[in-house]
């Protein structure tokens, strides 16, 4: 394969990710800090279905009014029972005025703003060390309380 060709994509699920009420860390000298408890979730796929586990959260960054740095970790277990840690990173772009209506929580038009993330996955389950060896990468969106993100295998 060449590498001027871009590779191609698999879906894999998508995860519904639940999520509470952010802790403002605040302004600090590195950017805006937040914290986002994460409650559980789904994730439904051809590949992969699932539960997400409680525990986990998506530490993030506001650079910018405009620009979003995202850092989400947290526990899939798949319907066998394995367990999946999910390293998701992301960025999330839109017009100050939308981005400021998320930060409150409010709904905005998921095509109104660029989300987009890399995946990587760590298993210990014979069954999806694969995905141990894979990068993934998704298309989010936000909704008051959940983020939606669909997940595709880069082949």
């Amino acid at each position: 394969m060449s590498t001027r060709v871009p590779p191609p994509l698999e879906f894999l699920t998508e995860l519904r990710v639940m999520v509470e009420t952010p802790i403002d860390v605040g302004p600090a000298p590195t950017g805006h800090r937040r914290i986002i408890p994460i409650t559980g979730g789904s994730m439904t796929g051809p590949a992969l279905s699932g539960t997400v586990l409680p525990g986990g959260a998506d530490f993030q960054t506001l650079h910018s009014p405009e620009l979003t740095e995202l850092d989400a970790r947290y526990v899939v277990e798949a319907e066998d029972g394995a367990l999946i840690h999910v390293h998701n990173s992301a960025l999330r772009y839109g017009s100050a005025a939308d981005i400021a209506r998320l930060n409150r929580g409010d709904a905005v038009d998921p095509d109104a703003i660029y989300f987009r993330c890399s995946l990587r996955f760590s298993t210990a389950s014979e069954a999806w060390g694969w995905l141990n060896h894979v990068v993934a990468v998704g298309t989010g969106e936000r909704y008051p309380d959940s983020v939606k993100i669909a997940v595709f295998i880069v082949r």
